[in-house]
Order: C-alpha cells, then sequence, then structure tokens
C-alpha cells in the first residue's frame, strides 16, 4: 500500500480538482410549444419530439 511522504500542498490539490466541476445542462426551446428542453430528447410539458407529435 502507498504511504504519503509529504503533505500535499493546497495548491497541488486545487490543481488536481479543477475537473472536478460539473458542466451546465444545455436547453432548447420546443419547437412545439415554446418550453426549454433537453436536445433530442422528448418535450416534458407537451410530449413532442422536435416537430414531431407523438
Amino acid at each position: 500500500m502507498a504511504v504519503q511522504q509529504r503533505r500535499v500542498s493546497k495548491t497541488r490539490k486545487a490543481k488536481r480538482r479543477t475537473h472536478y466541476k460539473l458542466d451546465k445542462v444545455t436547453l432548447v426551446k420546443c419547437p412545439v410549444c415554446g418550453e426549454y428542453k433537453r436536445p433530442h430528447h422528448i418535450c416534458p410539458s407537451c410530449n413532442n419530439y422536435g416537430n414531431e407529435a407523438l
């Protein structure tokens, strides 16, 4: 098992953790009802996908 030889500085720890962030959710307007939805997903308010009625 690896044993830490030196204390990791705050700067080095922060550099390693720069990629631990959340991404913003992309939203587009539904062409049928105008509500915001995720791209390539069914609209939660009108249950349409693109311009097609399901």
